[in-house]
């Protein structure tokens, strides 16, 4: 079984030095959450992670969710540890008091996010669509419907879904067909199949919330006419109770290359009662804001999953032997952690794993401001710089993730390919973070074609860049980070034109380019938080030495050794798309 101790150091490294936005300083509800506060939380957070949620992981790979006599039952322990989970409040965290909540900000709850997601994403993604579904809910339904169905969902004794995909479609849900017939009493009959549905049926709560695209009878065709539906797996009373079964059925759950403990089901309405939530063919637009929450957390599960990795990584390169290193002065065999090769890919583990954490860190005070600033354009310049920067944290992490599981399972050489120690299970289960929520790919485009190709929304994250780094210009010990920052920004912002001219002359140029702009943005935002770490980091170096020459040597790696991979992607991208789409494939 994989190992896994919760970076609470490193996270506290974080909100002690890096909370700095001054709009996410402004929100009052937030002012009394201090260090020690947030410190209790993440120990409290680290033990249940470390020592009940961790053994999961493995219980719910070797023996998966099945689906018998109409019941899909989840892995042995998970009923028992998910009971633990909500009586102890871990799906209240961040969600709103008024329905029970604690009213956690993201800057605290995105850490909790990474550790459920290190120690089991499995057993993580019953509760994290749930808190999708919450949010959704709060942001788009009548106020009866919030208080009927949110204090059970934060409680954890109701979960949630997000039904979108179906057999004929993905991304492009133009072509849902699920039908929504208006039955005169407010409510509607819900009729169709939708696939890949995340924990869409289980046997841990009272009651699943599927939220649910769908079209009324007279929609338009298109993405235009698609409304969205709250539809319970059981009715639900005007006073609260749990009735008879509503017409929700599983028609089967898919069998998976990972995350085996989570139930990927194939969901079947047949008359369905439904009740709209938000304004009629305007669903996808609230379906976002369940989706977009979802994709930053998508990336900080790739980031999560990565932390074990590199745990284990290390913990292996200290007990295995293997060859002499280069400057080994005994006549044994060393610790393979004294090869260059091997303390390279732990470095370049390391390098990103802790940019990555830094700035998921600085958006999550991004989306705070967007959420609860008294000030509506405040709230709305957050709102634009989240957009731009979601499918990145999407994508840039979970890449990433993929890439440092699999360099993991190389420092484990032939036993990371076995199971015995789990390596193998923390790649198969990364795998379909590039793929779920919107591809990678899909999530490149976005970026490209629908935040970079309107003026201002990138303008303004580089003007964000420079503001925070203007008034470094006089630490010494930063001139030459700050000088590489400024060639590599200068090399997106290059980029950026390139792709805004070729999104109107030669768009197969543009779609061809736009993965590799994405990771270009993704690896100068790391480089931005990283000389925010850095300038802590000399700052106090005297006071906790180790810890802070570390930070000191790992950000030096990431400009010395990462960052550079920026500008090959900018020469590569720049190149054009001629012999891509000259190609025959026989």
């Amino acid at each position: 079984m994989t190992i896994y101790t919760a970076p609470v150091e490193e996270m506290m490294f974080l909100f002690d030095n890096l909370k700095d936005n001054q709009r996410y300083k402004e929100i009052e509800k937030y002012k009394e959450i201090n260090s020690e506060l947030v410190k209790g939380i993440l120990e409290e957070a680290a033990k249940i992670n470390q020592e009940l949620i961790l053994p999961l992981a493995k219980s719910g790979d070797e023996n998966p969710c099945v689906y018998e006599n109409g019941v899909v039952r989840t892995p042995p322990g998970y009923k028992e540890v998910y009971k633990k989970f909500i009586e102890d409040g871990w799906t209240s965290l961040s969600c709103d008091p008024k329905y029970g909540g604690q009213g956690i900000p993201k800057t605290v709850s995105t850490f909790f996010e990474e550790m459920l997601s290190s120690s089991s994403l499995a057993f993580k993604l019953y509760s994290e669509l749930s808190i999708g579904a919450y949010n959704c809910i709060l942001t788009h339904a009548e106020q009866s419907i919030k208080d009927k169905f949110l204090p059970k969902i934060v409680e954890g004794k109701w979960s949630g879904t997000m039904c979108l995909t179906e057999p004929q479609c993905g991304t492009d849900l133009g072509l849902l067909k699920t039908k929504a017939v208006p039955k005169g009493n407010g409510t509607y009959e819900i009729t169709g199949q939708k696939i890949f549905i995340t924990s869409g049926d289980h046997d841990l709560t009272e009651n699943i919330i599927h939220l649910v695209l769908a079209r009324t009878t007279d929609a338009p065709k298109g993405t235009k006419g698609i409304s969205l539906f709250l539809v319970p797996k059981f009715e639900v009373s005007d006073d609260g109770v749990v009735g008879s079964r509503n017409g929700v059925s599983t028609n089967s759950i898919e069998s998976k290359m990972g995350i085996k403990g989570s139930p990927t089901c194939v969901l079947n309405f047949e008359n369905s009662k439904g009740i709209m939530i938000g304004p009629e063919n305007k669903g996808l637009n609230s379906m976002f804001t369940m989706m977009n929450l979802e994709r930053i957390v998508v990336g900080v599960q790739g980031l999560g999953i990565a932390e074990t990795a590199y745990q284990n990584a290390v913990a292996y390169s200290k007990e295995r032997k293997q060859g002499k290193a280069n400057n080994s002065k005994n006549g044994e065999t060393d610790l393979i952690i004294k090869h260059a090769d091997i303390r390279r890919s732990l470095m370049n583990m390391k390098s990103i794993i802790e940019g990555q954490r830094s700035f998921a860190f600085w958006l999550s005070q991004q989306i705070d401001v967007s959420l609860s600033h008294d000030d509506k354009d405040v709230r709305g310049d957050a709102s634009n710089m989240v957009a731009l920067l979601t499918p990145v944290i999407k994508s840039f992490f979970t890449d990433n993730g993929v890439e440092i599981t699999n360099d993991a399972i190389q420092v484990f050489g032939g036993y990371g390919y076995t199971k015995d120690q789990g390596i193998e299970q923390l790649f198969r289960d990364n795998r379909i973070t590039p793929i779920y929520e919107g591809t990678n790919s899909v999530q490149a485009i976005d970026l490209v074609y629908r935040k970079i190709s309107s003026e201002g929304i990138f303008e303004n994250f580089i003007k964000s860049m420079d503001n925070e780094i203007k008034n470094y210009k006089n630490e010494k010990n930063l001139e030459s980070f700050l000088n590489i920052f400024e060639k590599y920004k200068e090399i997106l912002v290059s980029f950026t034109k390139w792709m805004r001219e070729k999104i109107k002359s030669n768009k197969d140029d543009a779609s061809a380019a736009c993965n590799d702009y994405l990771k270009v943005l993704g690896y100068t935002a790391l480089a931005f938080a990283w000389i925010k770490t850095l300038k802590i980091s000399f700052e106090k170096q005297n006071s906790n030495k180790e810890f802070y020459e570390d930070k000191i040597n790992t950000g030096k790696y990431y400009f010395e050794k990462i960052l550079p991979r920026a500008q090959s992607h900018y020469v590569v991208g720049t190149s054009g798309s001629h012999t891509t789409m000259s190609a025959k494939f026989n």
